[in-house]
């Protein structure tokens, strides 16, 4: 999907449309989603698009297909206990740190600590300990770092480095001489790396006295269940990060840092000084929420998933691709299917592919009920179409037959407005632009 052009001294990514790619979130910005600005408007339109919805129809009018549970589970004796923000941190510190370690694999000498998302555990982890040199991040073949690798090495005032598993890491790591390797073991696209080459990068970098940071947003459970993985820091890291509120782990929204406790110390002080640590409310749902943990979950939720993709294949072809927990389309092609059915050339278009699954997202969720991060997704969050149904989220919007007319008559609305660039801003951020 990506062309390299060369302009000049500069290297200029392109999509299959032309358009050319910011690097940073990797999908081309357009006159209308132009910046995380943007992204921003998007997403605040998407919350009033679902609270419209909710008070009209019902909370069970609507089934979350992020791969996102969300839930909080704190009890009512939690609310003057665990929550309380002076003493809560202290009353389930223990219990945390159990929990935590237990999941991720970590033993005598590491630690624990809770940040508002799993992307400022990332951020605070770089701003910490790169140590102003070049921050490698190792990513699956096909896949790419997360934004807040990026943005993080930006803070901190480092170059990122990224380069794929199957490629030449070692070189890399030699010849940038980093203080700390970033290995994405999942992807939020659900490009996964082998174990054995996780273990192999792990292997040497403590060898060469390299820190290693794990990012198991997904990988922590989807590895270990559905693949039969290792334990996050069973593979020797120095520090691994998850997220509470994906594939299997019911919210609420948080990252789970673990690892080395001077490097847990560190990373958890630089947190506070950008204040996204996660205060006593959200740590006590984190101790719940592993405390609820059940691999059985993943895997009904992928069981669902894949019978999603193969409903979608049927309907739109070898487009669709399948990840362990449900079907993409990839933007590029999404816009594809969008033009075609529009009778629209590519020379005629001017809305770049993140714009059309915007637009589909916002008509998925406005007429049928169905949340994805083409509405909700955080800015830098992949504009791919995905399909990750979270507990009870097919059988809320009518079952996977509705999902796949649903699919196919938002993309018709989506083709009959494209051409009118005013009608679609109203449609993807609730004005004009």
């Amino acid at each position: 999907m990506k062309l390299i052009e060369k302009e000049g001294n500069r290297l200029v990514p392109r999509d299959s449309f032309g358009f050319e790619i910011d690097p940073v979130v990797s999908f081309a910005r357009g006159s209308i989603i132009r910046s995380s600005t943007d992204e921003a408007r998007r997403l605040r339109h998407g919350q009033a698009v679902a609270a419209k919805r909710v008070k009209e129809l019902g909370a069970d009018s609507i089934g979350i297909f992020t791969g996102n549970q969300r839930d909080y589970l704190v009890k009512p004796e939690d609310l003057n206990t665990a929550c309380e923000e002076w003493v809560g941190p202290g009353l389930v510190a223990d219990r945390l740190t159990a929990l935590a370690l237990d999941h991720l694999g970590g033993g005598d000498g590491d630690s624990v600590a809770t940040f508002n998302r799993t992307s400022a555990a990332i951020v605070s982890v770089i701003a910490a300990l790169a140590a102003d040199k070049p921050v490698v991040s190792i990513v699956p073949p096909g896949g790419r770092s997360h934004a807040s690798v990026i943005r993080g090495s930006k803070l901190a005032g480092v170059k990122a480095i990224e380069i794929q598993g199957n490629a030449q890491w070692r070189v890399a790591i030699e010849l940038n001489h980093p203080a700390l390797v970033v290995i994405t073991t999942v992807t939020s696209s659900l490009e996964r790396m082998d174990d054995e080459i996780t273990q192999d990068i792990v292997n040497h970098c403590r060898k060469s006295g390299v820190i290693v940071f794990l990012d198991e947003a997904y990988g922590a459970r989807l590895r270990t269940v559905l693949h039969g993985g290792i334990k996050s820091l069973a593979f020797g890291a120095d520090l691994t990060v998850t997220n509470c509120d994906k594939a299997g782990l019911p919210g609420p929204r948080a990252g789970i840092l673990a690892g080395k406790k001077q490097l847990i110390a560190a990373a958890a002080a630089k947190g506070a000084e950008y204040g996204m640590e996660a205060r006593a409310p959200i740590t006590a749902g984190v101790v719940r929420s592993l405390e609820h943990y059940d691999p059985a979950h993943l895997l009904q939720e992928a069981d669902a998933g894949q019978a999603l993709a193969a409903g979608l294949r049927t309907l739109l072809g070898d487009c669709v691709k399948t990840s362990d927990l449900g079907p993409m389309v990839h933007e590029d092609q999404v816009l594809e299917i969008i033009l075609k059915r529009a009778g629209i050339s590519h020379s005629d278009n001017h809305i770049v592919p993140s714009e059309a699954t915007a637009a589909l997202g916002m008509i998925l969720l406005r007429d049928y009920g169905i949340l994805t991060v083409n509405t909700h997704g955080q800015p830098g969050a992949r504009v791919s179409l995905r399909l990750k149904p979270a507990s009870n989220a097919i059988d809320r919007v009518g079952g996977s037959e509705a999902i796949m007319k649903a699919v196919d008559a938002s993309l018709d609305k989506v083709a009959a407005l494209i051409g009118d660039k005013d009608a679609m801003a109203q449609l993807i951020l609730g004005e004009s632009v």
